[in-house]
């Protein structure tokens, strides 16, 4: 039976840690906290995946909420006319549009999911080791294992992996990120009876996400600011008091979408630790760290690709790269897991993530006049619209006309 260390235990490593122990793999898990500490801890993430992601769960039977958690059938985008927020309604949009999504979407908080996963693969006879790896604890560690995988993408353990320059165009955060957890958020007068995520543009200043949610209290919402740095919604951290913090997140939605703030004016939060704020630089790293022994490891999803939450595929990705790994482990058989096999499997998953560092990227810039066409013409015509809130499910689509302004021009004539 091959041996398999996994330090990390969000939702890539705890995905492959089940995976592996469902097919015989003898599967070490370090997580520095218990899964109670998680429970009861403060909010890890936003989150909404998207069809592909949540078929990896379900294909491993750990769909565990899926009957419970909110079906997101839609994805919508407003855009605040230009100074609108400087009027006295406040209101203007220049665009406003809801997609319709293929298959549903799901957001179950993190701290639900990866507590009931944890608890999983230790009933399951998991071997799970809470304490807070060091370097020097993997060091002395990996030896005794076939693999170890760094699915921890914070801490000491990240400068394993050298970042890659090439495929890191920003050095510093894009954005200062804000997260609140509530209760008592009103539906949209537009679509009362569709639940669905609504993407919010302030150009210049930042953007909102609304996102419906399973949390530890049942169904919620969140509120998800993220704003340019050192502008109007940079405001975050120094607030520690979390009803500050929600009513900080309140009085900035007055004043630059108070569409959204319309049905957030009876909102609370889920819990004290329903708050969220902090901000990272979006980085491609090197897929296998080398140990001071010598020895190599290989990392995981955000250990080694992470990308701004803008877009909202950090769960989507941490999903596809823990299934894209499950299977070249798999295919592997009795073979070494040797530093040639960790970059091929890490290839074989960029295959997938350079389509998402690429469009959340793009994202992060000011968009270009086609880019703008486009999210215009979705409030024209729905099969645009159709395709742009699928394109948050594969984003390899934007490939196809997205990037491009002839293929932008030639897309939207067709269908036109």
């Amino acid at each position: 039976m091959r041996k398999i260390l996994i330090v990390g235990a969000g939702q890539s490593g705890l995905q492959l840690a089940l995976g592996l122990q469902s097919q015989g793999y003898e599967v070490t898990l370090m997580s520095q906290r218990t899964a109670d500490e998680i429970r009861n801890g403060r909010v890890m993430s936003t989150q909404c995946m998207f069809d592909t992601a949540l078929q990896h769960e379900r294909d491993l039977e750990i769909n565990f909420w899926e009957s419970q958690a909110p079906c997101i059938r839609g994805l919508g985008v407003s855009v605040a006319a230009p100074g609108s927020h400087a009027t006295p309604e406040g209101s203007q949009r220049a665009v406003d549009w809801l997609g319709t999504l293929d298959g549903y979407a799901q957001s179950v908080d993190q701290r639900l999911k990866m507590a009931g996963w944890m608890e999983t693969f230790a009933e399951r006879g998991g071997r799970l080791v809470i304490h807070g790896a060091a370097v020097s604890d993997l060091d002395f560690f990996a030896g005794r294992y076939d693999l170890t995988l760094v699915a921890a993408g914070k801490g000491e353990l990240v400068s394993l992996f050298a970042r890659n320059a090439a495929r890191s165009p920003y050095d510093a955060p894009q954005r200062a990120l804000a997260v609140s957890y509530v209760h008592g958020l009103g539906p949209r007068p537009e679509h009362p009876d569709v639940e669905a995520v609504r993407c919010n543009l302030v150009p210049g200043v930042g953007e909102l996400f609304v996102m419906p949610t399973l949390t530890t209290s049942g169904r919620a919402d969140i509120l998800f600011w993220e704003g340019v740095p050192g502008g109007p919604l940079d405001v975050f951290q120094s607030v520690k008091d979390p009803n500050e913090h929600l009513a900080t997140t309140l009085e900035l939605m007055e004043t630059f979408l108070p569409w959204e703030y319309a049905r957030a004016t009876k909102v609370e939060l889920t819990d004290a630790n329903g708050t969220l704020a902090g901000r990272y630089a979006p980085t491609v790293r090197e897929p296998v760290g080398r140990l001071p022994s010598g020895g190599a490891v290989l990392g995981v999803a955000d250990a080694v690709v992470a990308n701004d939450p803008i877009t909202g595929q950090g769960s989507n990705s941490a999903s596809k790269c823990a299934a894209s790994y499950l299977t070249a482990i798999l295919e592997r058989g009795a073979e070494p897991f040797d530093e040639e096999w960790m970059r091929s499997a890490f290839d074989r998953y960029w295959d997938t993530a350079r389509h998402v560092t690429k469009w959340t990227n793009a994202m992060l810039a000011p968009p270009p006049e086609h880019v703008l066409g486009i999210i215009g013409a979705a409030g024209r015509l729905q099969p645009v619209a159709d395709r742009v809130a699928n394109g948050f499910n594969d984003p390899s689509d934007f490939e196809n006309f997205f990037y491009d302004a002839d293929d932008a021009g030639a897309y939207l004539a067709e269908v036109g």
